[in-house]
Formats: C-alpha cells, sequence, structure tokens
C-alpha cells in the first residue's frame, strides 16, 4: 500500500473471560469480518484477544468505505448488542496512515 489509506481500531474489555468462545459471539464477529471485506471494501483484518480484551485493526482504502460500513444495519444490531452484552467497554479510533515501511523478514517468528 504506497498511497495514504485508513485504519480502523477496535479496542474492547469483554465483560466476562468466557465470551469469546460464546457461540453467537464467534458468528456474529466472523458474519462481521465477511461483511466488511466482501461488501464493503475492507482490504484487511487483524484481532487479538488476551485477558479480558480484544484489539481489531481493520485496513480500508479511503474514509467513505469505513462510514458506509459504520452504517450498514447488521453491523449496528451487531454494535448494540456487543454494547448491552458481551463488552464493559470499547473504544474505537479511526486513523490516516500516510506512511508506512517494515522489514518483512523480521516479522517472521525464527
Amino acid at each position: 500500500m504506497n498511497q495514504a489509506h485508513y485504519a480502523v481500531i477496535f479496542r474492547a474489555r469483554f465483560v466476562s473471560l468466557q465470551i469469546p468462545a460464546d457461540k453467537e459471539y464467534v458468528q456474529t464477529i466472523l458474519r462481521m469480518r465477511d461483511l466488511a471485506l466482501t461488501l464493503y471494501g475492507c482490504l484487511e483484518i487483524f484481532s487479538v484477544m488476551e485477558k479480558g480484551e480484544e484489539v481489531t485493526i481493520s485496513y480500508w482504502s479511503n474514509e467513505d468505505q469505513i462510514i458506509t460500513w459504520k452504517q450498514d444495519k447488521e453491523h449496528i444490531a451487531a454494535q448494540n448488542k456487543g454494547s448491552k452484552q458481551w463488552y464493559e467497554s470499547y473504544k474505537i479510533e479511526v486513523v490516516k496512515i500516510v506512511r508506512e515501511y517494515s522489514d518483512l523478514n523480521s516479522l517472521l517468528i525464527k
């Protein structure tokens, strides 16, 4: 990705350590991932769950895609369920990536 693009960083604290194993929760996050990638132009999504917290980073080509994704009815329903049932708290940050670089070899686990 050479031109500027965006990332959405979602951080949440679960109400219980059992939530990540909850069947409905897993089905919901898989569905949201599928929608974002196939219908709304999301480029990549990475998630980590550890110590009762979740961090998900999604990458997008432009801000309009993010706004459109935010307005999806299934996504809104999932957000409402998450804030009422699965998450004690959450935070969302939208950032513009203006530069990136890496040494891919250094990212490999040796």
